[in-house]
């Protein structure tokens, strides 16, 4: 679909028309410049009223073909702060491209406007300045089109995270780590995170952590002078566990002997994701160090699947080594399944929560398939047949029904581009049984640090308060990708990260009034 789009006072909202474009087309091509071989002519005008303080949005969508127009107008009042023009504009442009492109194709957005990674986020800053949860919800329906299931998911979530984190917005003393192991034993054909082949030239394992080793006793060293203390720990990757056990013994001395206060970590865990990667002699490691949980991913209980995707480990894999953790005294396991992924619909996602049912992990985190830009499935897209939007839909609420029904609840989300179906991810537990990193991580209320190779630290610089609440500056930093250059660069990357983390906590205290 090639969109012909006339601006009138909205230049600098191209991304909004873009974004929204893509959620009803899955191939379309967008231009602001005359364009007579364009299927659609998009008219968006803004224009702001001074006296009443809002501005108004009017769209005009035209099909050149068959001669159907379409209109929507809306109006917001703009906020008190300079940006407020800016960003009611967005949301108006936004709500008005929605209307006109879901009455022209006839299909709904079940996230309305929302296209960012963190609708719980948006939900938590919502329950702050607004009194009940009820009034949250009618501006998510009201203000951002959100369909009746996703708001009652928002809430769902964000309640259950106040409950299970009650501190959540007040851990300014306290940093969450990030230990990130880049190798694994193959790389899965969806998969863009940093996973090299442990048997690979790519930077011998050795010299990576050497490095690794070096970042725990410096950051460890910086959080103890600093008086800080850390929530929790995460070893992901990559398969942390793709390492040997007298590796990660070593690695958990050092995070022992450096870290402060390992004793008071509310929750340790370990992604043990690829099945093929674990043995006894790790799992002792793990409960020796007190590992508090672990994650064994099936992604799908279909061998034929697995075998397309690159998994190179058997069902019957998955079935013993969950079945070998239970044994070794791990009460606390994680399970991640993908929904839809290549040739697999209703019947085998049916087969797969059938198999998960007869193990029962604690937690299970049901992703939708998202084609990432640098993944092998996307730069081969052609040779992977996946279910269309409507199965899609379909499929997401047989496994939230399937979830609801052996007593699992929702703790957890997160969004992706390019996601199938305008879906979500979501993570589910037993009561008690919610992973604290995972929320964290995601509403992004504390300082993640991350080391080791592709990790990315999140840097929370002090509240600064203002009229309609607060503002919060986040400082990404992320570490090399590859392990050759990590091995290469380590000490001067550990060098810049200590410093954005001194600008960070070097100002005294935890909110600054403007």
């Amino acid at each position: 679909m090639r969109i012909e789009i006339e601006r009138v006072g909205v230049g600098e909202h191209a991304g909004e028309l873009l974004h929204i474009a893509k959620l009803f087309f899955e191939n379309v091509e967008v231009v602001y410049t005359p364009d007579s071989e364009a299927q659609l002519h998009l008219r968006v005008a803004a224009v702001l009223d001074e006296n009443s303080q809002r501005v108004k949005v009017e769209l005009t969508l035209t099909d050149r073909a068959s001669g159907q127009v379409l209109t929507s107008t809306n109006s917001r009042a703009l906020g008190a702060r300079d940006e407020g023009l800016r960003r009611m504009t967005k949301r108006a442009v936004s709500y008005g491209m929605l209307e006109v492109l879901g009455e022209y194709t006839g299909l709904e957005q079940p996230w309305g406007i929302l296209t960012g990674v963190r609708p719980t986020k948006l939900m938590h800053n919502l329950m702050m300045k607004n009194t009940g949860i009820e009034s949250c919800k009618q501006v998510l329906r009201d203000e951002y089109l959100v369909t009746e299931p996703k708001v009652e998911l928002l809430a769902d979530i964000a309640e259950r995270q106040l409950k299970v984190i009650p501190d959540l917005f007040h851990l300014d003393r306290e940093v969450s780590l990030y230990i990130g192991i880049p190798f694994c034993p193959t790389k899965c054909a969806y998969c863009t995170f940093p996973a090299y082949d442990i048997r690979g030239q790519n930077g011998s394992v050795e010299a990576f952590l050497e490095g690794l080793h070096e970042e725990i006793r410096l950051t460890g060293q910086w959080l103890k002078e600093q008086g800080l203390s850390i929530t929790t720990i995460y070893w992901g990757g990559g398969t942390p566990t793709s390492i040997t056990a007298e590796q990660m013994e070593a690695l958990f001395v050092t995070m022992h002997e450096w870290m402060p206060s390992m004793d008071r970590v509310r929750e340790l865990t370990v992604e043990a994701g690829r099945p093929d990667t674990i043995t006894a002699d790790k799992i002792e490691v793990m409960k020796r160090y007190n590992v508090h949980r672990i994650s064994i991913n099936p992604q799908s209980f279909t061998q034929a699947t697995l075998d397309a995707i690159g998994r190179h480990h058997t069902v019957e894999e998955t079935i013993e080594k969950f079945k070998l953790a239970r044994e070794l005294g791990m009460n606390n396991i994680n399970m991640d399944l993908i929904v839809g992924l290549p040739d697999e619909g209703l019947e085998e996602l049916q087969r797969t929560l059938d198999e998960t049912g007869k193990l029962m992990p604690e937690s299970l985190t049901v992703h939708t398939l998202s084609f990432k830009r640098a993944s092998r499935m996307t730069k081969n897209k052609d040779e992977y047949e996946v279910a269309g939007r409507e199965e899609i839909a379909e499929m997401i609420k047989t496994a939230s029904d399937w979830t609801t029904a052996h007593q699992y609840v929702p703790y957890y989300m997160y969004r992706q581009k390019n996601i199938l179906g305008n879906q979500e991810n979501v993570g589910y537990s037993f009561e008690g049984y919610e992973s604290l990193y995972n929320i964290l991580m995601m509403e992004e209320r504390q300082t993640i640090i991350g080391l080791g190779c592709g990790a990315v630290s999140k840097v929370l610089f002090p509240k600064v308060e203002h009229e309609e609440g607060y503002e919060q500056r986040i400082e990404r930093f992320p570490n090399p990708k590859e392990p050759s250059v990590y091995n290469q660069a380590y000490r001067e990357y550990i060098d810049k990260k200590l410093r954005l983390l001194d600008e960070a906590y070097g100002a005294a205290g935890s909110m600054v009034s403007v």
